[in-house]
C-alpha cells in the first residue's frame, strides 16, 4: 500500500488521531516544571470553573467536573502539548438559552451531540483549514480576549461583588462606579501586587512560579490581617457517579441547532487557542485534527459525569504557557490537582482571596499581548490594520464567534479586492509581418489585440466587462487568454456577454491561448463550443492574427468590388462613372461598413505595430 493510500484509508485516518509515542517524549524533559505549571493553572482555573458552572445554570459542581474530566481527556487525546480545556465564558452564553428551554438534561445531551460532531470533523480532517485564518484576525482576537479577561477580573480586583451588566465591559463599568462610591483599596492593592510580582519576577527568574508565590502570599496576608478580602468560599466536594440517564434520542432534532452551535464554538475556540499557544511558545506546533478529536472525546465524556460542554480556555492556556509548561503533563497535572482539591482540600482553597486570582489573570493578559507584533501589523498595510482593529473591537464589544466571523469576512473582501485589481485588459501591438505599409495601416485601424492578465473571476468581472464593451471602431478583436490565471462561472458569463455585445455590433471576436482549465469552464457554459464552431478559437496569437488579417482584407475587397449594372446606369449620363479611374470615381464606392478611426485619439498606424 502506498503512503497516499494509507493516508486515505479509514483505518489510517482514525489511528492518526490517537495518542502517539512522540507525544510523551517531552514529558521526560522537564517534569518538575510541568507539574508546577499544572498546579499554578489549577489554582487559576478553580474559581473560573466555579463561576462558569454557576453562570451556565447547572451549578458550581458542574463547572468543576467539566474542568477535571475535560481537562484530562482533552490533554490525553488532543493535538496540543500546551492546551488546557474546561468550561469557558463564551460557551456559557450559548448554554443559557438551552438550560432555559430544555433544562439540565438538554445541556448534557447537547454536549454529547457536539462531541460527536467534533469527532466527525476530526475524522474528515477539517481542522487543518484553521491555518488559513489571516494573521490580523488571530492577533486581533488574541488582543481582544486579553482585554476581555482583564475586564472580567476588574470586579474582583476592585473588591466589588455585585457588579451587573449584559456585556463584560458593562460589568466592568458598573464595578468602577461601585468602587468610586465605596473604595476597597485592599483588594486593589492585592491584585496589583500579585500582578507586579509575576511580571517583574518573570523577567528576573522566568523559571519560577511567581503566580503561585503571589497567591500563597496574598492568602497568608488575608488570614493574618483584617483586610476584609472576598474569598472563593465553600466548595462542593466529590465528583458525581457516571450516568447515561440524560440520553434522549427523541430530542435530537430539537437540540441539533444548539449542538451545532456548541460544536462550532468549541472547534473555533480550541483551534484558535492552540494557535495562540503556539505563538506564545517556542518550537510548538499543534495538530488541528487531533485537537478536534480530543475536544470531541472530552465533550462525550463530560456529560456522563454531569458536566457542561467544554472547550480550550485561552486564559488557562496562557497561564500554563507562561508558567513554563512544556508537555501534556502540565494539563494532566492541572486536572488531577483540581480533582484532589475537590476531594480533599476544598476548605483550604476556599480561603484564597479572589483579588489574588484577579491579579494572576491581569498579569497573564499583559503577557498575552505582543505589542511589537500588533504595531507591525497595523503599519504593514491599511487592510491588515482594518482587520486587526475590527476583530479586536468586535471581540471586546460583542463576542468571540462574531469577531472571528467579521474579521474573516472583511479579510476575504479585502483580499478579493486586491486580487481583482491584478486583473488587467491591456491592448498589445500587432506584428507588422510581411504586409505592405498600406495594408498594415488598414490592419492597424481595423484589428486590435487585447491580453487578459490575472484572474477573471466575480470580483474582477464587472471592470472587465466595462473595459471590453467600450472597444469601438474595429472589425476584429483578438483576446489573448494565455495569461488568465483562473476563471470562474461569473467571469465566463461576463466574457460571453462582452463577446455577444461586440458581435451584435458586427465585430468578430477571436480567442487564442485557451488552456485546458479555461476550456472546461467555457465549454460548460457553451461559449467555447460556439466560437470553436465558427472557427474563432486558435492555439496561439500568430494564428489568430493571420485569420484576422485575412478576414479584414476579404471584407475590404468586397467593399471595393464594382457596383451592380443598375447602379452604373445612374452615373453614365455624368461621364460614365463606372469606367472612370480618377479620385471622383473612387468616392462612389464606399465600404458597406461605417468608417473606422484608430482606437486611441491621435494614434498613428505605427502605434499598433
Amino acid at each position: 500500500m502506498t503512503t497516499a493510500q494509507a493516508i486515505r484509508s479509514p483505518g489510517s485516518r482514525f489511528t492518526g488521531l490517537l495518542p502517539q509515542r512522540s507525544d510523551w517524549t517531552a514529558v521526560r524533559r522537564s517534569p518538575r516544571r510541568d507539574l508546577l505549571a499544572g498546579l499554578t493553572v489549577a489554582v487559576v482555573a478553580l474559581p473560573l470553573a466555579l463561576a462558569f458552572g454557576v453562570t451556565s445554570g447547572l451549578g458550581a459542581q458542574a463547572g468543576l467536573v467539566t474542568a477535571v474530566i475535560a481537562g484530562a481527556v482533552a490533554a490525553t487525546f488532543g493535538g496540543s502539548n500546551l492546551q488546557v480545556s474546561g468550561p469557558t465564558g463564551a460557551m456559557t452564553v450559548v448554554l443559557v438559552p438551552v438550560v432555559q428551554r430544555f433544562g439540565a438534561r438538554g445541556v448534557l445531551m447537547v454536549g454529547a451531540m457536539a462531541g460527536v460532531v467534533l469527532i466527525a470533523l476530526a475524522v474528515a480532517r477539517l481542522g487543518r483549514y484553521v491555518r488559513y485564518l489571516p494573521t490580523p484576525v488571530i492577533e486581533g482576537f488574541t488582543a481582544g480576549i486579553a482585554v476581555v479577561i482583564a475586564l472580567q477580573q476588574l470586579p474582583a480586583a476592585l473588591g466589588i461583588t455585585d457588579a451587573h451588566g449584559d456585556k463584560v465591559w458593562a460589568v466592568a463599568a458598573d464595578a468602577l462606579a461601585g468602587f468610586a462610591r465605596i473604595p476597597h483599596p485592599a483588594s486593589l492593592a492585592v491584585a496589583l501586587g500579585v500582578a507586579a510580582l509575576m511580571l517583574f519576577g518573570a523577567r528576573r527568574r522566568p523559571g519560577l512560579p511567581f503566580s503561585l508565590f503571589g497567591v500563597a502570599i496574598a492568602t497568608i496576608l488575608a488570614e493574618a490581617t483584617p483586610m476584609g478580602l472576598t474569598r472563593i468560599g465553600t466548595l462542593p466536594a466529590g465528583i458525581p457517579a457516571p450516568s447515561l440517564s440524560f440520553l434522549d434520542f427523541g430530542a435530537v432534532q430539537a437540540l441539533l441547532p444548539a449542538a451545532l452551535a456548541v460544536a462550532a464554538l468549541a472547534a473555533l475556540e480550541s483551534l484558535l487557542c492552540a494557535t495562540v499557544a503556539d505563538a506564545m511558545s517556542v518550537n510548538e506546533r499543534h495538530d488541528p485534527d487531533r485537537e478536534l478529536f480530543g475536544q470531541g472525546l472530552a465533550n462525550l465524556a463530560v456529560p456522563v459525569f454531569g458536566g457542561i460542554p467544554a472547550t480550550a480556555a485561552i486564559a488557562r492556556t496562557a497561564v500554563n504557557v507562561r508558567a513554563g509548561a512544556t508537555s501534556k503533563l502540565a494539563s494532566l497535572a492541572h486536572a488531577v490537582a483540581l480533582a484532589v482539591i475537590v476531594l480533599a482540600a476544598a476548605p483550604l482553597v476556599g480561603r484564597i482571596p479572589l483579588a489574588a486570582l484577579a491579579g494572576v489573570l491581569l498579569a497573564t493578559t499583559v503577557r498575552m499581548v505582543e505589542a511589537a507584533s500588533l504595531i507591525a501589523l497595523a503599519r504593514s498595510t491599511r487592510g491588515d490594520a482594518v482587520v486587526l482593529i475590527l476583530t479586536f473591537t468586535v471581540t471586546v464589544v460583542f463576542d468571540l464567534v462574531t469577531a472571528v466571523a467579521v474579521g474573516i469576512g472583511v479579510a476575504i473582501v479585502l483580499a478579493l479586492r486586491a486580487v481583482a485589481r491584478t486583473a488587467r485588459l491591456q491592448q498589445v501591438p500587432l506584428e507588422p509581418g510581411d504586409h505592405s505599409a498600406e495594408e498594415h495601416a488598414l490592419l492597424a485601424e481595423h484589428i486590435v489585440a487585447y491580453r487578459l492578465d490575472g484572474p477573471l473571476f466575480f470580483a474582477a468581472a464587472h471592470t472587465f466587462l466595462l473595459q471590453l464593451s467600450e472597444i469601438t471602431d474595429v472589425r476584429v478583436v483578438i483576446l489573448r487568454m494565455s495569461r488568465v490565471t483562473t476563471i470562474d462561472a461569473t467571469g465566463a458569463h461576463v466574457l460571453a456577454d462582452a463577446i455577444n455585445r461586440l458581435q451584435r455590433r458586427g465585430i468578430v471576436v477571436l480567442l487564442s491561448g485557451i488552456t485546458p482549465d479555461h476550456e472546461q469552464i467555457l465549454a460548460t457554459l457553451g461559449l467555447a463550443g460556439q466560437l470553436r464552431g465558427d472557427g474563432h478559437v486558435f492555439p496561439d496569437t500568430p494564428a489568430a492574427i493571420t485569420h484576422a488579417r485575412a478576414h479584414v482584407l476579404h471584407h475590404d475587397a468586397a467593399d471595393l468590388a464594382p457596383a451592380p449594372a443598375a447602379a452604373d446606369t445612374e452615373f453614365t449620363g455624368n461621364g460614365g462613372g463606372r469606367n472612370r479611374q480618377d479620385g471622383a470615381a473612387s468616392t462612389l464606392h464606399q465600404p458597406q461598413t461605417a468608417p473606422f478611426e484608430p482606437v486611441l485619439p491621435g494614434a498613428s498606424p505605427c502605434d499598433y505595430c
